[in-house]
């Protein structure tokens, strides 16, 4: 647990003594948000979702997807 505790206060005071660097860390969480976030809801819609109703119909959907593609 003390080596859990080094390693954490290691990080934090490395963080809070940066200066030029807390702000590409924010430009970084930046870009992965957008990255992550955005861009999944417009290229990767949810397609189960969208086309059946009801678990049933979803799990027998990609039962079958995984039968067909052997």
């Amino acid at each position: 647990m003390k080596l859990f505790k080094r390693i954490f206060y290691f990080y934090y005071d490395g963080f809070r003594a940066m200066t030029v660097g807390k702000r590409l860390w924010v430009i970084i969480f930046i870009k992965l948000i957008i990255l992550f976030v955005f861009l999944r809801l417009i290229f990767f819609p949810d397609f189960l979702n969208s086309t059946f109703k009801t678990d049933k119909e979803r799990g027998d959907y990609v039962r079958d997807q995984l039968i067909k593609r052997k």
